[in-house]
């Protein structure tokens, strides 16, 4: 790791750029980044300003990287947000309550359709003021850039005065508040942004100082910052996708912090209590996999659902996450389902019923095929671990599986369909309400469609729920959507992660007490 570390400081003093390109993945320096390398017209590195001697500067690793720092396109918003950069309207808190941020209060008329919120008195990093009619055009350009908010084109967003917004809808809308935490409803200085990409202006605690597209990023403390002092100097946050990197880092000290740690780290952890500190608490984020019905025979599916053991995998991966049945938690009103238990036994009864056969090499045939599953997958959450596992499970039983990964999930196997098992991670509780998950997944529009289980019946009950503004209504149309895909064979639910998160002595307030993997750095976030 040391020799790792002076190789990059040389190649970083050359070029940075060509050291990313060139390592990937690296651990981090001792202090933070140099600042991008200059473009060929730009004055010689040598002329330009030294950066400050930052006193409180936060390393933290990260599992993800994205090309744009643009709040408003793809997820990217989720980052900006980590990075202690964007914030939105309202925001949700540890105890998975609502609150208000950027927006003071709101109200919403007697028919539903109008909401008015006040805003609050926040203004962006270069002191200009956080007016309504700037939300309502962040509003509008999200719908226009990104297509997962296509359904919000029918609403209309009018600036009444300087701090009064009010935003109309077609129909009643019972999850505006939770819609509005989401990070892509950031609001960013659209007239005072140059380079949406790499540099937006936006209202957090901390902003750009040197951005690596697919790579680490530095933020610096916002001096003009609205809500409160902000403690840290600033904070680099390296991008490490594989678990056991961020422990090698954690363990020689180049990182102070990272979330998501997996299970063989979180024992080492645990063993030194003095020198780490772990945090675990209830998440809301699941391992899930989606079996591709247009390529599978309905026996096959069933076998899979049968075989796969998830107690089993939730064992292995050692207090990580949570055997799941269903996409949220037990106690949850909407998390009222229920599932069959393993039965490797029944399995190959079904396989067999549909005429398969056990070949010579242990492995289930049919018309002098082997019945051959691939996994698709990515190197992160824990999904290669699952995937062993699975794998293992389907070839005790006789299914032969192959294991395919991808670096861009979305961008590969999911929007191409060209899987027989796909693995995911998200988020299927955003505050409360089932909707965003129910949403996500099962409508006949949406990314997994592919796989085949959407119909016309599922679809009209998801309708149903968009509108349906009483509570136990909503939670009973949820479950019965979600025992539809379990029933289906559709969708097997693996686990529900626990989040686990780990610190030096000293550093503190990293959202490391919320359930979701969008927040990061705050005004609070510090190190002593």
């Amino acid at each position: 790791m040391k020799n790792l570390k002076k190789t990059l400081a040389l190649l970083l003093a050359l070029c940075m750029i060509l050291a990313l390109a060139a390592c990937g993945q690296k651990a981090p320096a001792e202090a933070p980044a140099a600042e991008p390398a200059p473009a060929a017209d730009a004055a010689p590195a040598a002329d330009a300003a030294p950066a400050p001697q930052e006193t409180k500067w936060l390393r933290m690793a990260t599992s993800f990287a994205y090309p744009s720092l643009d709040a408003h396109k793809d997820y990217y918003g989720w980052y900006t947000q980590i990075y202690g950069m964007t914030e939105t309207l309202y925001r949700i808190d540890a105890d998975m309550s609502v609150s208000p941020l950027l927006a003071k209060d709101s109200s919403v008329s007697e028919d539903g359709l109008t909401w008015t919120f006040t805003l609050s008195d926040a203004c962006f990093s270069n002191g200009n003021p956080v007016t309504a009619d700037m939300v309502a055009r962040n509003f509008r350009r999200l719908i226009e850039v990104n297509e997962r908010y296509d359904d919000w084109a029918d609403f209309t967003f009018k600036a009444e005065d300087e701090k009064t917004l009010v935003i109309t809808t077609p129909d009643v809308f019972p999850t505006m508040l939770v819609a509005l935490t989401d990070p892509e409803f950031a609001v960013m200085d659209l007239d005072a942004t140059t380079d949406f990409d790499n540099a937006p202006i936006c209202t957090g605690p901390f902003v750009i100082r040197s951005f690596q597209p697919e790579g680490d990023v530095e933020v610096v403390r916002n001096d003009k910052y609205w809500n409160g002092e902000v403690k840290l100097d600033g904070a680099t946050l390296f991008y490490m996708p594989d678990a056991d990197s961020k422990l090698l880092a954690m363990q020689a000290g180049e990182i102070d912090c990272y979330t998501s740690v997996d299970a063989a780290a979180k024992e080492i952890y645990e063993a030194d209590p003095a020198s780490y500190n772990l945090t675990v608490i209830p998440g809301t984020r699941m391992q899930f996999y989606v079996i591709n019905q247009t390529r599978l025979d309905d026996s096959v599916c069933a076998a899979i659902n049968l075989t796969v053991d998830c107690e089993a995998i939730a064992d292995y991966l050692k207090g990580t996450t949570s055997a799941a049945v269903g996409p949220f938690i037990a106690s949850a009103p909407y998390g009222q389902v229920t599932k069959p238990a393993p039965d490797p036994a029944a399995a190959k009864a079904l396989l067999e019923a549909d005429g398969y056969t056990l070949g010579a090499d242990g492995f289930y045939e049919k018309d002098g095929k082997v019945l051959e599953l691939s996994i698709a997958h990515y190197k992160s959450r824990q999904l290669p671990d699952l995937a062993l596992l699975m794998k293992e499970q389907l070839e005790k039983i006789g299914v032969k599986a192959t294991l395919v990964v991808q670096e861009d999930p979305d961008a590969g196997y999911v929007a191409t369909g060209d899987y027989d098992i796909a693995l995911y991670c998200m988020i299927a509780d955003t505050g409360g309400d089932p909707y965003y998950c129910v949403d996500a997944l099962y409508r006949q529009s949406g990314k997994w469609a592919k796989a085949g289980f959407p119909t016309d019946e599922s679809e009209a009950l998801i309708n149903q729920l968009q509108f349906e503004t009483d509570i136990d209504q909503r939670a009973a149309l949820a479950n019965r959507i979600v025992q539809m895909s379990i029933d289906d064979n559709a969708f097997g639910y693996v686990g529900l992660f626990n989040k686990v998160s780990v610190a030096r002595p000293g550093v503190t307030g990293f959202s490391e007490d919320i359930p979701f993997d969008f927040y990061g750095l705050t005004p609070e976030t510090d190190i002593a």
